[in-house]
């Protein structure tokens, strides 16, 4: 019998102990693999959303605020752009496009950006790809809306369907009314993007306006009611309101989308240091640079993931204690098996090398199911976040870092046996060859 025979005999022997030690050392491979290769692709999937724009311009506290809120959704921007100071900014320079956008109002818990046509033809989600309709095509005329990939599968839309919008943001309807006067038609449709956009519905301003027109003119008339003293159950009609009739206080923006012009191929331009520069002078308004902040967000959250690596790391040298444990008291059980051995021919030498080709192998085998269970759980995770969040994070194993980690776990599982070994190998061979009583 050679000598990977009698290892794999001793694996056998003790399958259910071997089996454990072998998932342990598969879980903590995958768990490193997987952190690694998710760590880069969740940066590279936030620069995704921040698509083709140069600058953005809105009214919140901080630029990286106002870059989580008008990109990826994270909540309705609290403070108005007047459309004054739009037409203001959009004058001050030759940009290649500047697009209004307003946020505050949801369908079923998705959000819903009022913007212009120019959105969804000029703006690209994820830059050199603009967005596509699988069925439909854009809003042209009031109260049309066009649906996200996400946010249409996740509803059941479809074009044509009648659908109805809630004041707020929230996922359910407390604490925001309904726009039940003004019910809007599914237009279109996008094909996914792998951005936050696939979860929102998108619409035009002057309809978003008119409602909130209609809503302010409403809150009027009943506090003018009551304050003159009017009977409560008298209920007037509920006054519309025309294009015409729009005031500059219902004519608000949240966000300001600007691209500068460039050279053809290129999506650097020479003006956007000193645009920004200029802009941000202006106090009411709060100026980004999308892909600057991500890579703030990135640096922020830097720490938490070499945090987990760290953990990730502990688990895997964890794995190699628990074969050193393993090994050592299979050994105590099997120091006849190993006198019997050294009375056969085997050298003390041959025993030793025995032990660390058995840890050797445990830590191969649990070395090669890690890294199968790595790549199947970086395309799971990367399947759950494109469905929770509309978010693609494609999370591929990167062939080399593989190489590595398998390689280190291969290392600490042969180190792990040499205790076990030197054990193995200073069994007294008279002594454990004494008939068991």
């Amino acid at each position: 019998m050679n000598d990977i025979n009698i290892v794999l005999r001793s694996l056998r022997v003790r399958f259910l102990a071997s089996s454990v030690t072998v998932a342990m050392v598969a879980i903590a491979v995958a768990l490193l693999l997987v952190l690694m290769s998710l760590r880069e692709a969740a940066s590279q999937a936030f620069r995704r959303g921040t698509g083709n724009i140069h600058l953005q311009i809105s009214a919140d506290a901080s630029p990286l605020v106002s870059v989580l809120n008008g990109l990826f959704y994270a909540n309705a921007p609290a403070n108005p752009i007047a459309w004054a100071k739009y037409q203001e900014i959009k004058n001050s320079f030759p940009w290649l496009w500047a697009i209004p956008t307003q946020l505050g109002d949801s369908f079923r818990g998705s959000p819903v950006m009022a913007t212009t046509p120019e959105f969804l033809s000029n703006f690209e989600p994820v830059s050199g790809q603009p967005f596509q309709y699988a069925f439909g095509q854009g809003f042209a005329e009031d109260f049309q809306v066009v649906a996200g990939s996400k946010a249409a599968s996740e509803h059941g839309l479809s074009v044509g369907q009648k659908i109805v919008f809630t004041h707020g943001t929230g996922a359910s309807r407390e604490g925001g009314h309904e726009h039940a006067d003004h019910p809007y038609e599914v237009v279109g449709i996008l094909k996914p993007t792998g951005s936050a956009h696939d979860r929102a519905l998108f619409t035009n301003l002057q309809s978003t306006w008119i409602i909130h027109a209609e809503d302010r003119l409403a809150s009027a008339h009943s506090e003018e009611e009551e304050d003159h003293d009017h009977d409560h159950d008298h209920a007037h009609e509920h006054e519309h309101v025309n294009p015409e009739d729009l005031t500059d206080a219902d004519k608000l923006v949240t966000g300001i989308l600007l691209r500068l012009p460039t050279r053809p191929g290129s999506d650097a331009s020479a003006s956007i240091a000193a645009q920004f520069d200029r802009l941000r002078r202006d106090m009411a308004i709060t100026v980004a640079q999308p892909a600057q902040q991500i890579g703030r967000l990135m640096a922020i959250v830097g720490d938490i993931d070499w945090l987990f690596l760290a953990m990730a790391v502990v688990v895997l040298v964890s794995s190699a204690i628990s074969i050193m444990l393993a090994m050592v008291a299979s050994m105590e059980l099997r120091r006849r098996q190993v006198a019997v051995l050294r009375v056969l021919g085997a050298s003390a030498w041959r025993v030793f090398a025995l032990a660390i080709t058995e840890s050797t192998l445990i830590g191969l085998i649990g070395a090669i199911l890690g890294a199968i269970l790595a790549f199947g759980g970086s395309a799971l995770a990367s399947t759950i976040l494109a469905q929770r969040i509309g978010i693609t994070v494609a999370g591929t194993i990167d062939l080399r870092s593989a190489a590595v980690v398998m390689a280190s776990a291969i290392v600490l599982a042969a180190l792990a046996g040499i205790i076990p070994a030197v054990k193995s190998y200073r069994t007294p061979v008279a002594r454990h060859l004494k008939p068991i009583a």
